[in-house]
């Protein structure tokens, strides 16, 4: 087995230690280290980041195409095309993708990455397939949370029936999306609905998608999303936590520059509360997503408020020495948790 550097020195050293406690005699031990090796290039990475740019360089090829006067000629002909055409070519387009990206699943296990990436295709053709179906059937509304709502069950059930965390997250994603377009249609283009701007419906959204979560997780045939709904669930929540704790429940910029930060202490507060229990439920429930999440956005909410107090106040190396101390002393915690050093006798 060829494995990374870093997973084979653990490895030796975990060996080892169990070779000094006695745990493995030394014929045993050695017969394990020469179950793998040190593979001399990582190119299980290589190609992730491989498709990840060509997908990028794809993205930014389709926009050098958009900014090109002949490639414009040509679309202002394409425009005439009836919306419900384009939508059924999208779909078409859509259902080619995804079920050349399931038949490669199956038949080309190892190239996780391509096939991926068919599969990502395919919903971005959906996404286009619905833009313009709703565009051809209601021209006149702007009620167009509906097309984010009707993506949600079909990413739902691909994501099910293909077993596609991928899939499985853009319907969260679209479902989110609803959720804030939805609110706003209701509210009537108000900066409020009831009584709650956007970070702070999205605060009680991500709770209620963390508590959906659970469910998922205790409901065999659905358990396999759990971890995909978790970490978005929380995704939503705490980035949503911290941009209350900046913004306060103010609608708009406007609000927001007319008073003084110190009186959104409260959010800060109530922001770096949540983060710090979160952490420690976490530890205590042995809960590894609660725990990352509570402790980087702990982390992240103490800063922010070092930023918001003390950058207009204090002498600018006074300020960058306070913050290289601090990441310092953060830094040599970390090192005394997370060392290697518990594998060596005392």
């Amino acid at each position: 087995m060829r494995i990374d550097r870093e997973k084979a020195e653990f490895l030796d050293k975990m060996i080892q230690h169990w070779e000094d406690e006695k745990l493995l005699d030394p014929v045993k031990s050695a017969e394990l280290k020469k179950s793998y090796a040190i593979k001399n290039f990582d190119w299980q990475k290589l190609a992730q980041y491989s498709i990840y740019i060509a997908l990028a360089c794809g993205v930014f090829a389709l926009g050098s195409l958009l900014i090109d006067k002949e490639i414009l000629v040509l679309l202002e002909t394409l425009y005439q095309t009836p919306n419900i055409i384009i939508s059924i070519l999208s779909f078409l387009a859509a259902a080619w993708f995804l079920f050349l990206g399931n038949k490669r699943r199956k038949n080309k296990v190892r190239q996780v990455f391509s096939n991926e990436a068919l599969l990502f295709g395919g919903i971005l053709f959906i996404a286009n397939g619905l833009a313009y179906f709703g565009k051809s059937i209601s021209r006149n509304t702007d009620h167009y949370s509906l097309i984010f709502l009707a993506a949600v069950p079909i990413y739902a059930f691909l994501g099910y029936y293909f077993k596609s965390k991928l899939i499985w997250a853009f319907a969260l994603l679209s479902l989110g999306s609803w959720f804030g377009t939805e609110t706003s249609y209701i509210s009537k283009g108000n900066l409020y609905f009831l009584g709650m701007n956007y970070p702070l419906r999205f605060v009680c959204f991500g709770t209620l998608l963390i508590a959906g979560a659970w469910l998922l997780r205790n409901i065999k045939q659905l358990e396999f999303l759990f971890q995909t709904t978790y970490f978005i669930a929380y995704l939503y929540t705490f980035t949503a936590l911290w941009l209350l704790s900046i913004f306060g429940n103010f609608g708009s910029i406007d609000q927001w520059y007319s008073v003084n930060q110190t009186s959104l202490i409260g959010w800060g507060s109530l922001s770096i509360f949540i983060c710090g229990l979160t952490f420690f439920l976490g530890f205590k429930f042995k809960d590894e997503m609660a725990r990352e999440f509570g402790a980087t956005f702990l982390i992240v909410n103490l800063y922010s408020r070092f930023f918001e107090y003390f950058w207009d106040t204090w002498h600018k190396a006074l300020f960058f020495m306070v913050l290289a101390i601090s990441f310092w002393i953060i830094g040599r915690k970390a090192e005394k948790i997370w060392n290697l050093e518990f594998l060596k006798k005392e």
